[in-house]
């Protein structure tokens, strides 16, 4: 069964794509593109959820992503 997974994408100061899953803690990649990176975090998932049922541990108590929002400050 395929499952899906958000992932939050950021850029940062040298311009690689840096990529974290909020439902699985500690799961994240990078790459120079984002079709470098969204290639690299579904192999990080993959083997995030590989170490899981070799452990034979569930998906559980990890956040769900909702969604991102915009403030505005002064």
């Amino acid at each position: 069964m395929k499952r899906k997974f958000d992932v939050i994408v950021e850029k940062d100061e040298d311009n690689y794509y840096f990529g974290v899953v909020p439902e699985l803690p500690g799961c994240y990649s990078q790459g120079k593109t984002v079709e470098e990176l969204m290639k690299n975090m579904k192999e990080a998932i993959s083997l995030y959820l590989e170490v899981l049922r070799e452990k034979k541990e569930k998906i559980e108590g990890a956040s769900k992503f909702i969604s991102v929002k915009r403030v505005s400050v002064q």
